[in-house]
């Protein structure tokens, strides 16, 4: 008798040591895009639907949260994934919007469209930049008094930004561009889909780059530190390099958010990025889940819609404002009935395979 697999009909039982077969790598890169670009499709698909179907305030709305989502998932790997505690993030998006707005304004004039992608990198780098000079020295601090330095940062950002002439002062920036509309035959994109296609991609790039981050070795070391600083110094691990670059990438995103906001926006003042600005940021990621990308996206979500589309004309039926006041209220209901957020530490895939199981 022989054992060749094509005789009997049986697979080879495989050698001792050998490893199972993994795909080949050109393939797992080609799939690994497939997800984020089929997303990209779909929600350019939504867009035309509610370009249609939606005003300009829905449209504005919209686009600020798609601004919110970066700005969240950006915060949460500081204060989510690696445990520090940043409350101000909203410097770094003030530094993001302003940097693209002015470069659109002042240094390009009649951009195109790809010329807006570059404005919000450079916003990003602008962004990150700052995050690494703040970083470095205050990194070596821990809780309330990390949380004091950035706390100040922000504010010396805010005041900057509000005694300079160049950028408008405390009248602020204004007749930010957005994408020009582009006809192609019978179709045409407005300023505000081209807006949109921006923003989904800056939203997607974000979720891809931080997700595969996170499950990646580098983002095993960011846990550590999370759970335990001082059993990771003593893996190895420089825990003051691990947080200064996790917070220049945070700082970059933050950045990236502000671009996308600038340009829904189309003006700017000091004031939108204030103390508030940073507390909006922290509800997001505490409402989602310390620790979950997917929960940020759907905190930033419920914050920039609720008080919007659902408190709003709550307030035209009643004839009293009070919009902060249930706002607040549903926080403080939600973070005493729900106190890990809305995933927890979990994603909305770890959900769908508990429900498949």
């Amino acid at each position: 008798m022989t054992n060749d697999p094509n005789k009997t009909g049986h697979n080879p039982v495989p050698e001792v040591g050998t490893k199972p077969s993994a795909k080949p790598a050109p393939k797992r890169f080609a799939m690994s895009f497939v997800a984020p670009v089929g997303a990209f499709i779909a929600l350019a698909i939504v867009g035309q639907l509610l370009e249609a179907s939606t005003n300009q305030y829905v449209q504005l709305v919209l686009l600020f949260m798609c601004a919110n989502i970066i700005f969240a998932t950006s915060l949460n790997l500081v204060n989510g994934f690696t445990g520090q505690f940043s409350i101000g993030h909203a410097g770094f998006m003030a530094l993001g919007a302003y940097t693209s707005a002015y470069l659109s304004t002042a240094v390009v004039q009649n951009p195109s469209f790809f010329d807006f992608i570059w404005f919000a990198i450079a916003g990003g780098l602008v962004a990150a930049a700052a995050g690494y000079v703040v970083g470095l020295p205050s990194l070596r601090l821990r809780g309330d008094y990390l949380a004091i330095v950035t706390l100040g940062f922000g504010e010396i950002i805010r005041v900057i930004l509000l005694n300079t002439p160049a950028i408008g002062g405390a009248r602020g920036l204004f007749g930010i561009p957005r994408p020009k509309e582009v006809v192609l035959g019978d179709f045409v994109f407005t300023n505000f889909y081209m807006n949109y296609l921006l923003a989904i991609f800056w939203v997607i790039l974000t979720l891809v780059v931080l997700w595969r981050m996170v499950h990646s070795v580098h983002g095993r070391k960011f846990l550590s530190v999370r759970e335990d600083e001082i059993a990771a110094q003593s893996m190895g691990i420089n825990t003051t390099q691990v947080k200064v670059r996790v917070f220049v990438i945070s700082s970059f995103f933050a950045g990236i958010a502000g671009a996308v906001f600038a340009h829904a926006a189309q003006g700017l003042t000091p004031a939108t990025f204030g103390f508030t600005k940073s507390v909006d940021a922290i509800i997001m990621v505490v409402l989602g889940g310390m620790g979950s990308l997917t929960g940020s996206v759907m905190a930033a979500a419920v914050v920039t819609l609720l008080p919007e589309f659902v408190l709003r004309p709550l307030t035209d039926i009643t004839g009293i404002d009070l919009r902060m006041v249930l706002y607040s209220l549903a926080l403080i209901l939600f973070m005493i009935l729900r106190p890990s957020g809305i995933l927890g530490t979990r994603e909305l895939p770890d959900l769908w395979r508990k429900n498949g199981k």
